[in-house]
């Protein structure tokens, strides 16, 4: 009778509840759309649209090697090299990162929290703004495409590290420590063992999303296949857009692939 009675008045307030969350999406959507102006659409919006859509489907297959000059073969590979040695810093430079913010490696709680802050600070600068920065500091190019990657997913690849070694089995650890063995002997033997397969997996999930930043940053002047992406937009040679965009698909999802089936190996 009484869990009958509690399932009766449980079910009304769970109603309700569902529906003030429902109303409150509903005011985030509307106070979200009333933000963005709308100033109608052009009158050469469906020529413009229809160029693009020609350009883009009738791509500029001659675009793919140019023995003189910029080509999209050199700009994936440049773009590739970017996304690899980016990814080859940051995994460097997080590692020491990572076992300073990890709360079981720590001293204290202290040690630990300041690593995590700084982490946590790295993380918040969008690697655009990184890549304005390194432009401005070392010019344009793929070094500074690099740099930002490198340092932008520290933050990131730190977290993670520290979190895969938070979660680590602690029974070798404590055996080793048994044992007499010193701090490095004990990182060396018991820690690094365990963690090294989740490593490398987030190593490899952090060089695919590189990849695709490192696209973007092109755009900027970082260096890559988005420097001509970015001339073909701006002089509206749609052709040599679309050419440049399915060189990028298809870069993206073979090294998707690869990276999927490596990680599935190593977990």
């Amino acid at each position: 009778m009484n869990k009958s009675w509690n399932t009766h008045i449980t079910k009304p307030r769970k109603r309700r509840f569902r529906w003030l969350v429902y109303g409150l999406l509903a005011l985030v959507y509307i106070w979200a759309f009333a933000g963005i102006p709308f100033n109608g659409i052009k009158e050469t919006a469906m020529h413009i649209t229809k160029a693009i859509i020609t350009g883009i489907f009738s791509p500029d297959w001659q675009f793919v090697y140019l023995p003189e000059g910029e080509d999209l073969l050199r700009g994936l590979l440049d773009t590739l090299a970017i996304s690899i040695l980016g990814t080859f810093i940051s995994t460097i430079l997080a590692l020491p990162l990572a076992f300073w913010a990890a709360t079981n490696i720590s001293r204290s709680r202290a040690v630990s929290g300041s690593g995590k802050m700084l982490l946590a600070f790295i993380r918040a600068v969008p690697e655009v703004v990184l890549a304005l920065m390194f432009i401005k500091a070392v010019g344009p190019g793929s070094f500074a495409g690099v740099l930002a990657l490198g340092l932008h997913s520290v933050g990131m690849l730190g977290k993670l590290f520290s979190d895969e070694v938070e979660s680590m089995d602690k029974g070798p650890v404590e055996a080793l420590v048994a044992t007499g063995a010193n701090r490095l002997q004990m990182l060396w033997f018991a820690v690094i063992p365990q963690v090294l397969p989740g490593f490398l997996s987030y190593m490899l999930y952090r060089f695919e999303i590189n990849m695709r930043s490192a696209t973007i940053l092109g755009v900027i002047g970082a260096g890559g296949i988005g420097t001509p992406l970015i001339f073909a937009l701006s002089t509206r040679n749609w052709d040599r857009v679309g050419i440049i965009l399915l060189g990028i698909v298809v870069l993206i999802t073979i090294v998707d692939m690869l990276s999927g089936a490596i990680r599935k190996k190593l977990v």
